[in-house]
């Protein structure tokens, strides 16, 4: 077997896509339970990055890290995982494009991915959001394990 073949076979093994799964939405609970506990911190970041209308700030600051919340402990247990991975990788495109916006702009805004204390935006951060969105994408296309929604799904209807 050639060495490319080897190595789509093993990128695309269900283990593969299951760590990852659980990466994503630890990463997203994570990330969640700082702005959840300091929403002000956060709606100053939102506002940081001029991108939304200041009536929005404080809306998006209260929602958006539980969203986050419920969509990494979805993938995590593997309810509608596939539905998660889709809001999280379109959660990470928008952050994305904010990042790139702001750096274009040339502001000096924190990323606010952990905590208002984080690193400032740069293109390491732009490189990160990409590679965690290709991890989310694997998950959609590649994840077949352990999903709890398809046991309740099935004893239910047994």
């Amino acid at each position: 077997m050639k060495t490319p073949d080897r190595i789509l076979r093993i990128l695309k093994h269900p283990y593969v896509a299951l760590a990852l799964r659980v990466y994503i939405g630890g990463l997203f609970v994570y990330a969640s339970l700082h702005k959840i506990n300091h929403a002000a911190e956060f709606a100053e970041i939102i506002a940081g990055y001029q991108m939304v209308p200041y009536w929005a700030v404080n809306i998006m600051a209260a929602s958006l890290p539980w969203v986050e919340l419920v969509c990494g402990a979805l993938l995590i247990t593997g309810i509608r995982a596939r539905s998660a991975a889709v809001l999280i990788g379109f959660l990470l495109v928008l952050f994305t494009c904010g990042i790139v916006v702001n750096l274009t702009r040339g502001t000096p805004v924190s990323c606010g991915c952990f905590s208002a204390l984080s690193d400032e935006m740069s293109f390491r951060t732009i490189l990160r959001d990409l590679v965690w969105a290709a991890m989310t994408l694997h998950v959609f296309l590649y994840d077949r394990l352990f999903h709890l929604d398809r046991k309740l799904f099935v004893e239910r209807h047994a």
